[in-house]
């Protein structure tokens, strides 16, 4: 009977938890399961990034 009380309550954390992060991302604050991922070629580059990558041009 222990092993079923917390299954159910696993269960319940794991539904709250995404619930949670559905509601996040609704609001803006993350990309959980609707909107997908960011394609990375897409995004700004870091300066850093940029520095390195223009000295390796050169």
């Amino acid at each position: 009977m222990e092993i079923v009380v917390a299954l159910v309550f696993s269960a319940a954390v794991l539904f709250g938890a995404d619930r949670l992060m559905l509601w996040l991302e609704s609001r803006g604050h993350v990309n959980w399961r609707r909107k997908g991922r960011r394609r990375l070629s897409e995004e700004p580059t870091a300066e850093l990034e940029s520095m390195l990558s223009d000295h390796a041009r050169r």
